[in-house]
């Protein structure tokens, strides 16, 4: 049964956090985003994102959440309600996650992982509407995946399932957080991006008007490439080629008719796009070459709130999503 009580919506990210109240249409309301501070441990960042919480519903206007969801990269346990130790979080060992926001909120809970919210939420509310098999995935701080299959949430056999940015892209190429060398995350997220750009920097006297940038992030070396520098227009070409190899490779597994692209690094817009549109419409076979749109997230930086709050939103409405 649909219902027509708002709910919660929070996000843990790596880099920040974001709140909101969320509507049966997919509406954000009181929307909120700050800085994660990962240095001030759990208990300190889960206590601000409970208070930005508080400060959403206030804001909103619309009353009491009926539920609450939590969107968070992985691994997580699902089933308990347990973040077992999100590699963007360093430290964060099994947080009981749920039950905290049960206590905090007084309304049942649910958490999942960050890009299998965004990718329910793109599949209710976003570009991934009607479609049978999408995919998303998420580049930011690092690059998380989401699925979903015949219309339903794929998770895997554990819950974790869909972690298209551990996909191998450059065997023995550069460590990953997760232990493994030369996954797609270790090249595409935001954050490598950065770092790939300080070692050439380093390592090399080649001019770049990124030397003149204090401190360099993702968004700088994709505007220096939009503006015609040779550094990170290389870089910038690179990243896109290991980027569209993973999504055809995608392409061709699953077959989708939409893969939908979000996070801070899509910022960049064509200059991401067309190159992976590109590579995936001359590199995947046909006939998924021809099925699969990819297109940029519909809910932008929000998608994730929204996805979390689309799980809340399924939970009140006791839908196996």
């Amino acid at each position: 049964m649909a219902t027509k009580q708002p709910v919660l919506g929070l996000d843990i990210g790596g880099t920040k956090l974001a709140v909101a109240m969320v509507t049966p249409d997919g509406r954000t309301h009181g929307f909120l985003s700050e800085p994660t501070e990962k240095q001030l441990g759990p208990d300190a960042i889960i206590a601000h994102l409970f208070d930005m919480g508080r400060r959403s519903i206030a804001a909103s206007g619309l009353g009491e959440p009926g539920a609450v969801g939590i969107s968070c990269g992985g691994p997580l346990d699902v089933a308990a309600g347990i973040l077992t130790g999100p590699l963007h979080l360093p430290g964060w060992i099994d947080v009981p996650i749920v039950a905290m926001a049960t206590e905090a909120f007084g309304v049942p809970a649910v958490v999942e992982n960050d890009a299998t919210s965004a990718v329910l939420g793109e599949y209710r509310f976003g570009a991934a509407r009607g479609a049978d098999i999408a995919l998303y995935l998420t580049l930011s701080t690092g690059v998380g995946g989401g699925s979903i299959i015949d219309g339903r949430l794929h998770r895997g056999a554990a819950g974790n399932g869909g972690e298209f940015g551990h996909v191998l892209v450059r065997p023995g190429g550069r460590l990953c957080q997760c232990g493994r060398y030369g996954c797609l995350e270790a090249y595409a997220s935001g954050t490598n991006i950065a770092a790939r750009a300080i070692e050439l920097l380093t390592e090399t006297d080649r001019p770049s008007s990124l030397r003149e940038v204090p401190v360099v992030r993702g968004e700088h070396v994709s505007a220096a490439a939009a503006a015609g520098d040779l550094l990170a227009t290389e870089l910038w070409n690179d990243t896109m080629t290991l980027l569209g190899q993973a999504i055809t490779d995608l392409v061709n597994v699953f077959e989708p008719n939409v893969v939908v692209l979000g996070g801070g690094v899509t910022r960049s817009g064509s200059l991401l796009l067309d190159p992976v549109r590109e590579m995936v419409r001359t590199r995947a076979m046909p006939p998924a070459a021809a099925h699969a749109v990819v297109t940029l997230a519909g809910l932008g930086d929000a998608v994730c709130v929204v996805g979390a709050g689309a799980l809340a939103l399924a939970l009140m409405e006791t839908v196996h999503v």
